[in-house]
């Protein structure tokens, strides 16, 4: 490949308005049409710009190495390394949700994981070798950070603004397509509290937490109860002094997966009776070289869990036997955790629906909050002090550390301006609810693709193998326009609405639309469900399986705007090619069933 030098430029100079007038189609500009002298087959070069270097940035690496000719690529990543979540989260007690040798690239199994749910530190050294064993260094550049997009609707490129985030510099580059892999639980935000500056502790948020944070013998509160503050509280317990909990709204908390697979009789009951692991669900030496030393059994392993993975859905729709049964032996559960206390089952057992905010097993929490040294708070927050937190009563919490776990936003609002031929969608998805295409497109803004944009499958299992499905899905399509001289491609303003007005329609079928506070839907107790697939897995999967043509809308490089100037000359590169059979269609490989 290629790689052409990113131009300097004047800091301001690229953000004045009159370089970004240049965003509407126009179709009048036909010229008279003339055969192109090229065989059908050929690939146009194209320049694609990623925007983050975690998981899904690394796969998109690998996907279009291994299925694109002609193309130059490269990767802008705003942290010191690659990694994303797993580099940037690790706070005390971090680790994945989903089961570690699911939570791998399909293409990359590791039977080295040391537990059933790996730690964060594992994940990204992972991902360091993921990254390393690729030789994928040398597209990535990291701390450069895009601050601005914009589509020249003429020269069908997008013009890009890059800072270099350890100068300041910034500098212009350009792309026929860019893939936005930034991810959706990336960009963290501080609770909506007053008076955050006025605190005179050390005030922490779980996703950019201080390495040589020491919490030992202090008075500290933790502020949410997610995914990372049903973490991180268990771990500190121990080291602390005394720990005030803040839950605004309670969470379902699962009992150990491992448990729950055996109880429930689920597919993977038979093989993990067949495992070695400890009361921590570390997995032994000799387990371990088991997986090593047979790939059959380990294949198997893999997939069996898998299968119990996706067989969760049916517990979110609303009034199913699956959930009702899945609720009342959950609350037992977590009735059992906390001692039956009644003033903390009140507090943390919910009454809304089971899934309406994300699900998750967090062993030692429940247990960690029946401690003398720990307190659960579920007045409201009034604002923040110096001293500490004051409720609404009045009462002030004095406090030495405030470790806020609030999570992300969660909007879709895109973090720099993306000026497509409709204006910035920044300002539209302020304004309205953000609507894309199968998760991965936006009408009106051409040649820009997504790895979980709205209504993704975030909440659907592990990111790796998602995000493979979606790189392949963006990566025909890339492929397409290098085949078919297409300049120009984005969904359709009709096909978004149609895909928007089935989510809306099926997602009341769920607990995900339940009230409840839930990012899910923007950090809303009630509204659209803009986070989430509308269905299983699976059902993602099968549905970006082909490419629906006839919702997207082309303009094509011939200056006559003609579809079929890529027919070209009348030969075709399967015949021209001397390491091609081109008489292929002659081998039983071709009568293979059609669908």
């Amino acid at each position: 490949m290629t790689r052409l030098k990113p131009t300097l430029f004047a800091p301001n100079s690229f953000l004045a308005g009159p370089k970004v007038t240049n965003t509407e189609t126009n179709y009048a500009a036909r010229e008279p049409y003339s055969v192109v002298e090229q065989p059908l087959g050929t690939v146009k070069h194209v320049r694609i710009v990623g925007i983050g270097a975690g998981a899904s940035g690394l796969n998109m690496i690998r996907t279009l190495r291994r299925n694109l000719k002609n193309y130059e690529h490269v990767v802008y990543e705003k942290n010191t390394k690659i990694g994303g979540t797993w580099f940037e989260n690790r706070y005390p007690g971090c680790k994945c949700d989903v089961p570690s040798h699911n939570y791998q690239f399909s293409w990359r199994p590791n039977p080295e994981w040391s537990n059933f749910f790996s730690p964060a530190e594992e994940i990204e050294k992972y991902l360091d070798r993921v990254c390393e064993e690729e030789q994928m260094a040398d597209i990535i550049k990291t701390q450069h950070k895009v601050i601005g997009a914009w589509w020249d609707e003429s020269r069908g490129l997008w013009d890009l603004s890059v800072q270099k985030l350890e100068t300041g510099e910034q500098f212009r580059d350009h792309a026929n397509f860019i893939v936005d892999a930034s991810g959706i639980l990336n960009n963290w935000k501080w609770p909506e509290v007053p008076g955050l500056d006025s605190f005179q502790g050390e005030l922490i948020h779980t996703a950019n937490w201080p390495e040589n944070f020491d919490y030992s013998n202090k008075t500290v509160a933790v502020i949410g109860n997610g995914s990372s503050g049903i973490q991180v509280v268990p771990a500190i317990l121990p080291a602390v002094k005394k720990l005030y909990h803040f839950v605004r709204t309670p969470t379902w908390i699962l009992p150990p997966r491992i448990m729950a697979m055996v109880m429930a009789d689920s597919p993977a009951k038979s093989i993990l009776s067949q495992l070695e692991l400890d009361q921590q669900e570390n997995f032994s030496a000799a387990q371990i070289e088991e997986f090593k030393n047979d790939p059959e059994f380990y294949k198997k392993f893999v997939k069996t869990i898998e299968l119990d993975l996706n067989g969760a859905f049916s517990v979110l729709l609303n009034g199913g036997r699956m959930q009702q049964f899945a609720t009342g032996k959950i609350i037992e559960w977590m009735t059992a955790c906390l001692g039956g206390d009644e003033k903390l089952c009140k507090a943390l057992i919910p009454t809304y629906p089971l899934g309406c905010r994300r699900m998750t097993p967090a062993p030692g929490y429940l247990e960690a909050l029946r401690s003398p040294k720990a307190e659960v708070i579920t007045e409201g927050i009034a604002s923040i002090v110096k001293e500490g937190i004051q409720l609404e009563s009045g009462e002030v919490i004095k406090l030495d550390a405030i470790i806020c776990a609030t999570g992300f936003d969660t909007s879709f609002v895109p973090r720099f301006p993306l000026v497509g031929r409709q204006g910035n969608v920044q300002n539209k998805f302020r304004e309205e609810t953000p609507r894309g295409y199968m998760s991965c497109a936006l009408s009106g803004v051409p040649n820009y693709f997504t790895i979980m944009g709205p209504n993704a499958p975030i909440g659907h299992g592990s990111v790796f193998t998602l995000s493979e499905h979606i790189a392949r899905y963006i990566t025909r399509i890339i492929h397409k326009c290098q085949a078919e001289n297409i300049k120009a491609i984005c969904p359709s303003d009709a096909a978004v609405a149609d895909f928007s007005t089935h989510i809306t329609s099926f997602m009341p079928r769920t607990s995900w639309a339940a009230s409840c506070s839930s990012w899910f839907k923007g950090g809303k107790a009630d509204g659209p469900v803009t986070a989430l697939h509308p269905g299983s897995r699976i059902h993602f999967f099968h549905m970006l399986e082909k490419f629906r043509g006839e919702d997207w809308e082309y303009v094509y490089d011939h200056p006559s705007l003609n579809r079929f100037s890529y027919l070209g000359n009348g030969f075709s590169t399967k015949e021209l090619d001397p390491t091609f059979d081109s008489t292929w269609y002659l081998e039983a490989t071709a009568d293979m069933p059609l669908v």
